[in-house]
């Protein structure tokens, strides 16, 4: 006679009482992958201060590490020290901050839109800055960083409100194409705009082409300091976000089933990423494809859960920023290439390939 199959745990044999579980304590695989993720931000937290020291002591005059970490404890007049302290730590902390900032923007708007492909750039917000940066140079004879860093601010949180407008009116299956949309119009229009003042103004675009590429050097501590608390509000909206996020991720009727405020989760979100990209775009110019990759790549080691992304984001971006300036630098000594060129060397093939593996599993 064949034995009858034991009933699994906690349900009810039709002939008997429920199952009791055995006892013992079960396996808590929340704490565990917590405990991963800790480790794992502390590796990059790590290698991000190698970078660091790393970039500090790359360029055209080559300091070794031991040098740097004793020139930044005690500041010895040497003139190592004044190429530590002064021109390198400030495009340095510099890289840090913009990666950051653009890759944490970049995991916030393919949340928003659903859309791993997507880039804070859709938004108008380098457009915008663009557009701002040209209007100041050819109308108010701006050319310093200092002078048109509050023009791009101001023309990238402006397009970027122009945006939201033009889509605050959609409905919920249609916002986030409409959001693509209207990104991708006002760009191309701003952008005509934009080679239209340059094309017959020798002047505006003697000083634009050099900001446009997005660069780190000379940029100086004023770029620094402005850019950093519009940052810091921006990166703790994001970064309080996560749950809402993860909701929202599930479409729209099912987040608002669970008590989610849609439109406001929408609106805070954009709200960060304006304040980021538009920071960072005033400060350091376009830089693309950070918002991109970083956030693509989180997404096929740690998962989909958005909490983890937003906080990887942050040494991830700053990462892929130093390591980027760093070879810009090494790669055609003495000379330098801008890291905005470096990031798009990187990044065209890796959205290449982000879309042939799109159409492999869609396949």
């Amino acid at each position: 006679m064949e034995a009858e199959p034991a009933a699994p745990v906690g349900e009810r044999r039709p002939d008997g009482p429920r199952t009791v579980e055995p006892p013992g304590p079960r396996p808590r695989t929340g704490g565990l992958r917590r405990g991963k993720h800790l480790a794992a931000l502390v590796v990059c937290l790590a290698l991000v201060v190698l970078l660091v020291l790393t970039s500090l002591g790359v360029g055209a005059r080559g300091i070794p590490l031991g040098t740097v970490a004793r020139v930044l404890l005690h500041d010895d007049g040497s003139p190592e020290a004044i190429i530590v302290r002064q021109l390198r730590m400030p495009r340095t902390v510099l890289a840090v901050v913009v990666g950051a900032a653009l890759a944490l923007a970049g995991v916030v708007m393919q949340a928003i839109t659903r859309n791993p492909l997507a880039e804070p750039g859709i938004v108008g917000v380098n457009a915008g800055a663009s557009f701002a940066v040209v209007v100041a140079i050819a109308a108010f004879h701006v050319t310093g960083v200092s002078g048109y860093i509050w023009f791009a601010f101001a023309g990238a949180v402006l397009a970027a409100l122009i945006v939201h407008t033009l889509t605050s009116g959609a409905t919920r299956g249609h916002h986030h194409t409409r959001l693509v949309l209207a990104g991708a119009a006002l760009s191309a229009s701003l952008g005509a705009c934009t080679g239209i003042i340059t094309m017959f103004n020798t002047t505006a675009f003697d000083s634009y082409r050099f900001w446009v590429v997005g660069a780190l050097e000379n940029r100086g501590t004023e770029a620094l300091t402005a850019a950093v608390p519009f940052i810091l509000v921006g990166t703790l909206i994001a970064l309080a976000l996560g749950p809402s996020l993860n909701a929202l991720a599930l479409g729209d009727e099912t987040g608002a089933a669970l008590g989610l405020r849609v439109p406001w989760v929408r609106a805070a979100g954009f709200l960060s990423i304006m304040l980021l990209c538009g920071a960072s775009t005033a400060a350091a110019g376009p830089i693309a494809f950070v918002g991109l990759v970083v956030p693509h790549v989180l997404r096929l080691v740690l998962g989909p859960d958005l909490r983890p992304l937003l906080a990887f984001a942050l040494p991830g971006g700053a990462i892929l920023l130093l390591v980027s300036d760093i070879a810009g630098r090494v790669i055609a000594p003495p000379g330098e290439i801008e890291v905005g060129i470096v990031t798009a060397f990187i990044g065209a093939p890796a959205l290449l390939w982000l879309v042939v593996r799109r159409k492999e599993v869609a396949a």
